[in-house]
């Protein structure tokens, strides 16, 4: 029979499992269920499943962690729940007892436990991939390279960007001082996100150089990893989400910084998640909480700390005249509550015409490793969102996360619309 310390995290969340009223409500706004249409797929029927795996009914069988997994997280589920069910925490504690019961398959455990924790072994297998890109992912238009046939583990046709010829990290220094005659206003750590440092680096130097030419002292510590995101939050594995999260957090608190910044929705937001899913000690609670404290998006440290005038927003030469829309990151919106800033802020940049896009906040259907898993379901959730990027005619579509640029990338392209896929801070000088 299976006891509470076989489920040490589900039963952690289990007022968030017993508040589901079983209404049914959610099925109307889940975006898996909404192209699947199997109960499943769906908040109610998970955590019917996980119950029954409390009741000893039901096995951590592969069947099981396949529908555990049929899930973006996108939390559109809880915010739409009469009863305001946290579904997506009970599901990621679910897949964190899966791993403490069964533990990680090859080669996730590898990834996930070995490369990922360490930055600089990690860092050369990327540059060692991305030496022979060429030859397994041919371009198709830019830096966009298009993952063939073969490739089917990683998305049978997907387009992504290549990864840089140099990492972010090799492009700057630790400490960037405000330029010269700009009095300092402030020192912020820069938490720059994997997709950043390996695939988007000159994202990083813009906002860089951006917070410098304006009075901000940006850090950027070289013993910062993996935010952890895709290991405990995607795969379960908590422990070695400890051992993130403890690098981390020791590596912007030597930095002495007065916030922490990040271009990354998800990143921003499983950095503020260490508290409430890993914090095993009342140590870790402590520097957990401390920690998230300081974490801000670009967009709110921007709009709610620095405080520009306008005139510091300026366009780049290639937005001038364009129409622009926001897409909404789950992560920023639903988890952060970050609404209102973006928009703020591209209302801000004159020269360009901002058009709201119609259910901005749907998901996009990137999720991490699941638009790996399930990238037949994740095109077609990514489907309804590019519906809502032709309606609006615009010539370009901003963002606040990588990884959605990356899902939007291949959406656009699939469709072979006349839409440029950026990241906000992309649009100002």
């Amino acid at each position: 029979m299976a006891t509470e310390a076989d489920f040490l995290e589900i039963t952690r969340f289990q007022s968030d499992l017993d508040q589901c009223m079983k209404c049914g409500f959610c099925t109307f706004f889940c975006p898996v269920y909404q192209e699947e249409r199997v109960e499943s797929s769906v908040a109610r029927g998970k955590l019917m499943l996980i119950r029954g795996l409390l009741a000893g009914e039901l096995k951590y069988s592969k069947e099981f962690a396949d529908k555990l997994n049929r899930c973006t997280l996108c939390r559109t589920c809880a915010v739409n729940c009469p009863a305001k069910t946290e579904v997506p925490t009970v599901i990621v504690a679910a897949r964190a007892d899966k791993v403490r019961a069964k533990g990680m398959s090859f080669p996730y455990n590898l990834i996930y436990r070995w490369l990922l924790p360490r930055r600089v072994l990690f860092g050369m297998i990327v540059r060692l991939a991305s030496w022979f890109q060429w030859l397994f992912l041919p371009k198709t238009e830019g830096t966009i390279r298009h993952l063939a046939f073969f490739l089917s583990a990683l998305g049978k046709g997907r387009h992504i960007p290549q990864i840089a010829p140099k990492f972010l990290r090799q492009m700057i220094p630790e400490v960037n001082r405000p330029s010269t005659g700009v009095e300092k206003r402030m020192r912020v750590g820069y938490f720059i996100g994997c997709m950043t440092d390996f695939v988007f680096p000159e994202l990083g130097k813009h906002i860089i150089d951006f917070l410098t030419r304006n009075g901000v002292e940006v850090v950027v510590p070289k013993g910062q990893g993996c935010c952890g995101a895709p290991v405990f939050l995607g795969a379960g594995d908590f422990d070695t989400g400890r051992k993130l999260a403890d690098g981390n957090v020791k590596a912007f608190e030597e930095a002495g910084v007065d916030y922490i910044i990040s271009d990354c929705a998800t990143c921003t937001s499983a950095l503020k998640d260490y508290a409430k899913f890993l914090a095993d000690t009342p140590e870790r609670a402590e520097a957990y909480a401390q920690f998230g404290k300081k974490i801000k998006d670009i967009s709110q440290f921007l709009i709610d700390v620095l405080k520009l005038p306008a005139s510091a927003y300026q366009p780049v030469e290639e937005v001038k005249g364009k129409r622009v829309t926001w897409h909404d990151p789950c992560h920023l919106n639903r988890y952060l509550g970050v609404t209102e800033q973006p928009r703020q802020l591209l209302q801000l940049i004159p020269g360009i015409e901002y058009v709201e896009m119609p259910q901005a906040d749907r998901c996009c259907g990137m999720a991490g490793a699941f638009s790996l898993y399930y990238y037949d379901l994740s095109k077609r959730i990514a489907d309804k969102k590019l519906d809502s990027i032709e309606a609006t005619r615009a010539d370009i579509v901003v963002t606040g996360c990588p990884g959605c640029q990356i899902q939007l990338i291949d959406g656009v392209m699939r469709r072979r619309l006349p839409v440029k896929v950026k990241h906000i801070m992309e649009l100002i000088k």
